[in-house]
């Protein structure tokens, strides 16, 4: 589908998307199809490898509605319970007007000006600057924002990180995220599961069976039968264990496919909201490598305005790079970038600084012109010996 403005990358990348997240539901069944062929094995290990396929794809049409029913369940769990865990995680809670006037007073602007319906506002403790959006519907929409991001941030950044949000809720992002994570996590806990299981048998009984059962068999038959039997089980089960990880991986890749291409849309619906680049910009470049929620797991980080955590040569990065979305904004919205931005939390505290004057600096003269009351002595020890009113001797300019 050809794109040639906002909307239709919108709605280009929502069908994409759509194509994605069905190829990610179809890895859950070869994780299935996996698990099916380690099964085989342990119940005969003497078959060829043409046997277990088959027994395997039979065994994969039998438990497919089974399989199934297993995913929706884990989905329906998520979808009534994904805030709860995230709060949990998070520690977000539900503001209001009265506790956070000031957020809740620029979301509710953006949301009016939009005619978009305003979501839940959540704020977590957390000196990270960080913001992210989560629901897979109108009554569980919510927007969560750190307190570092509110202390750090001007009204017009925040407001430009809000419509951030608001945009990924407006586009669907959040939902096809969320769905995302969930059909991943399903995908990653059975093949672990599988694998797990595989392990324990192996070593805790299951292998002993097997080495003898293969054992036996090798040293009844010729060198061709322990190839065409014996050796099957072993091709299988390495064939099993490369389909599960190759399902995780692509599950992953999947994942961070969704997410990439649609943070560069949410930076530009944000600036279709405020009318401000530069806001836009300035925050990245504030919340820059300061994102890190501690204890939070990749998928929180995973939908949160900047993800500082990176994968292997940026392999398994959520996010485009600070950089290449801030140049994005600069060629496209026209906004200007004023680089990478220090704030005043990066300056180490240098205790005793406000109680001795900087290397090169006099001292305030003791005196009558001086803000000191007459008589007092702060400062002389610090005055040098050669100084008109410094400790000189007795004599005709001295003290009397």
């Amino acid at each position: 589908m050809a794109a040639y403005g906002l909307y239709t990358h919108i709605a280009s990348n929502r069908f994409r998307s759509m194509v994605l997240l069905a190829g990610l539901f179809a890895l859950f069944y070869v994780v299935v199809y996996a698990g099916a062929l380690v099964a085989e094995v342990v119940i005969d290990s003497d078959q060829t490898v043409n046997y277990y396929l088959a027994a395997a794809t039979r065994d994969l049409a039998t438990a497919f509605p089974y399989a199934t029913g297993a995913a929706a369940l884990w989905i329906v769990i998520a979808y009534f319970f994904h805030q709860s865990i995230i709060d949990a995680v998070t520690g977000g809670e539900d503001v209001t007007r009265k506790e956070q006037p000031r957020l809740y007073n620029l979301l509710e602007n953006l949301c009016i000006s939009r005619g978009i319906p305003m979501p839940k506002l959540k704020v977590m403790e957390s000196d990270a600057l960080n913001a992210f959006a989560t629901g897979l519907n109108r009554r569980q929409y919510a927007v969560t924002v750190t307190t570092g991001l509110l202390r750090a941030l001007n009204d017009q950044e925040i407001e430009a990180v809000l419509g951030h949000e608001l945009t990924h809720i407006r586009n669907g992002d959040v939902q096809m995220m969320v769905v995302a994570v969930i059909i991943a996590g399903v995908v990653g806990f059975f093949g672990e599961l599988f694998f797990r299981s595989f392990t324990n048998f192996g070593y805790y009984g299951g292998g002993g069976s097997w080495s003898s059962s293969s054992s036996s068999s090798s040293s009844s038959s010729s060198d061709g039968d322990r190839k065409s039997s014996g050796g099957g089980a072993v091709v299988v089960i390495i064939l099993a264990v490369a389909l599960i990880a190759l399902a995780w991986l692509l599950s992953q890749l999947v994942k961070l496919a969704l997410s990439r291409s649609r943070e560069l849309l949410a930076d530009a619906g944000s600036v279709e909201l405020t009318k401000n680049p530069d806001a836009m910009i300035s925050a990245l470049r504030k919340i820059e490598n300061r994102g890190e929620l501690p204890g939070a797991t990749s998928a929180v980080m995973e939908l949160c305005v900047d993800n500082p955590r990176e994968g292997f040569a940026d392999l398994f990065a959520t996010h485009p790079s600070v950089d290449s979305r801030v140049q994005a904004l600069v060629k496209y919205a026209g906004g200007h970038d004023p680089g990478p931005l220090a704030l005043p939390s990066d300056v180490p505290d240098q205790p005793g600084d406000q109680a001795q004057p900087a290397d090169g600096d006099a001292p305030p003269p003791s005196g009558p012109w001086s803000d000191a009351p007459a008589g007092a002595s702060q400062g002389a020890s610090h005055a040098p010996s050669s100084a008109p009113w410094g400790d000189r001797p007795p004599g005709p300019w001295g003290r009397h």
